[in-house]
């Protein structure tokens, strides 16, 4: 209840505006796209809450040190250990398959900005569990933010990531210059 007064106030008097769009009816993984600022976060968050959704999203592990573990846990975090990140992909596998319901927040472009490819843990943790992908966008040309198409990814990256790439042609983040475009290395690989 707290967290949709707090969205709607956001909504009300943020020079962002909320762009009309459905909440998901299921589990998903939820993209956080173009990650460029750090106010990616507030607006996700603005999102989520202003939707219903209950979210998690993974954030590197130095987010969580000192007095922000806990607000940042509190606020649905799940700490990245960087040097294992194959390992995260496990741990969200098995709370999907102990039957934990959330939308799982993940920003594939990594750190805001400057990356060659996104990052393809969203990628494993949706074909692995069966999550479809639902994508959000944050666009400062239009000012606005919210939710696009939720879809289920086939096994065919190169046809996954045409749809993907598709939907955030023309979304530009808070930083424009900051965007990275989405591909995963793994299409590389497979040319």
């Amino acid at each position: 209840m707290l967290k949709r007064l707090l969205s709607r106030a956001y909504w009300t008097f943020s020079r962002w505006t909320l762009a009309d769009g459905a909440a998901p009816d299921r589990p998903t993984i939820l993209i956080g796209a173009p990650h460029t600022s750090n106010w990616d976060f507030v607006l996700m968050l603005a999102i989520a809450w202003r939707l219903g959704i209950d979210v998690h999203w993974l954030g590197k592990k130095s987010l969580f040190r000192g007095w922000r573990g806990p607000l940042m846990r509190r606020l649905g975090g799940i700490p990245v250990d960087r040097d294992d990140p194959r390992r995260v992909v496990a741990d969200v596998i098995e709370q999907v398959d102990a039957g934990m319901v959330f939308g799982l927040v993940i920003t594939p472009d990594g750190t805001r900005g400057g990356n060659e490819y996104w990052k393809s843990g969203f990628y494993r943790i949706a074909r692995q569990t069966g999550m479809p992908v639902t994508l959000g966008f944050v666009d400062r040309t239009t000012m606005t933010a919210g939710l696009g198409p939720t879809v289920a990814l086939t096994g065919d990256v190169a046809a996954d990531m045409d749809r993907i790439r598709e939907f955030y042609a023309d979304k530009a983040g808070v930083r424009p210059e900051q965007r990275t475009e989405p591909r995963l290395r793994e299409e590389t690989l497979a040319e």
